[in-house]
């Protein structure tokens, strides 16, 4: 099976994108599945479907993602510039009074509201090129390690348009089908997109209101604890023993504040002794870094299941908020 992958996949290279074909017996089926789960229109669904296209540029891109290719160094730098930090500092000037609203209904602070939306889109200028039908109907159909994943999500795309009333091949997002300015995936979308506003829409491609208001109720429904910290800078002390943990993905606590101080761990806190915690190592440009996580930063990995992500939308959100702070001086 693994040599016939490797060779689907050496042809898909050496050809132009191609459409769907709903014969294929994985298509059909996902389309039988559909008219009597759902009970869509058949017609509906094979012309939608035909109209897909199958394109090697999206298998390639979900194959290598940036969170596993480069060090944290390398992925801060994408993040931390000058000019993404500007333009998020205009982004709250010109959106306060909505961010400020949305977190005092919600709990889930203007930083990170702002630091997703600065890392996911830019604030809206990056929101992805490929139509959602395409991404998905690729990474369900052709991209056998991540079928099942990408097949559901399709399902639940077809499931949003027809609820929303939007035409399938309409939307576009990245290359993983993830849509709009927060980049919901079609799941979240259903799951947590929040119409803020009261117009009876959901929308989050243009609506700031929609976009932050859903953000939050994301970041709500996956145990967000307002008020609480994030993350904390670390080093190891001299209490330490044992080797250095090396840089790993870590998206979940193994310890407590008071564990890790403990062991030697030193970091600067107002999180009671007994809090879920965990260290997490990060290749930094001049050796190691540390950080004490959170119970609210593994609830931003839910957004994206990388510690790497957390930090940069965590950090990113703190120099913008610094920055507005001190302009407000």
């Amino acid at each position: 099976m693994q040599r016939l992958y490797f060779g689907a996949a050496l042809l898909l290279a050496l050809q132009p994108a191609l459409a769907i074909d709903t014969s294929r017996p994985e298509v059909s089926a996902f389309i039988d599945e559909m008219v009597a789960e759902h009970a869509f229109d058949r017609g509906m669904l094979e012309t939608a479907l035909a109209a897909a296209e199958t394109q090697q540029k999206i298998i390639d891109a979900i194959s290598s993602p940036a969170e596993k290719r480069l060090t944290w160094a390398e992925y801060r730098r994408i993040f931390m510039t000058p000019e993404r930090i500007a333009a998020g500092v205009a982004f709250w000037n010109e959106h306060g009074a909505l961010l400020g609203d949305v977190a005092a209904a919600t709990g889930v602070p203007e930083e990170i509201l702002v630091g997703i939306i600065g890392v996911e889109t830019y604030f809206g200028r990056i929101t992805g090129s490929y139509r959602v039908l395409d991404a998905l109907s690729t990474l369900a159909f052709d991209y056998p390690p991540r079928s099942a994943f990408f097949r559901k999500e399709l399902a639940e795309f077809f499931l949003l348009v027809r609820d929303e009333g939007i035409a399938a091949t309409v939307p576009t997002g990245s290359y993983a089908g993830a849509m709009g300015r927060p980049q919901f995936m079609p799941s979240s979308f259903r799951a947590y997109a929040w119409d803020n506003d009261g117009d009876g829409r959901r929308d989050i491609w243009e609506d700031w209101g929609d976009v932050a208001g859903s953000i939050a109720n994301y970041f709500n429904e996956h145990g967000w604890r307002c008020d609480e910290e994030v993350v904390a800078l670390a080093t190891l002390g001299d209490r330490w023993q044992g080797e250095a943990p090396s840089p790993a993905n870590v998206l979940k606590a193994d310890a407590t504040v008071a564990s890790l101080s403990e062991k030697g761990v030193m970091f600067a806190t107002d999180m009671p002794a007994d809090s879920a915690a965990a260290l997490i190592a990060y290749e930094g440009d001049d050796g190691p870094e540390y950080r004490v996580a959170m119970h609210n930063f593994f609830v931003i990995t839910r957004y994206n299941r990388s510690a790497m992500y957390a930090l940069a939308v965590h950090e990113l959100g703190l120099a913008i908020a610094a920055d507005v702070a001190l302009a407000d001086e």
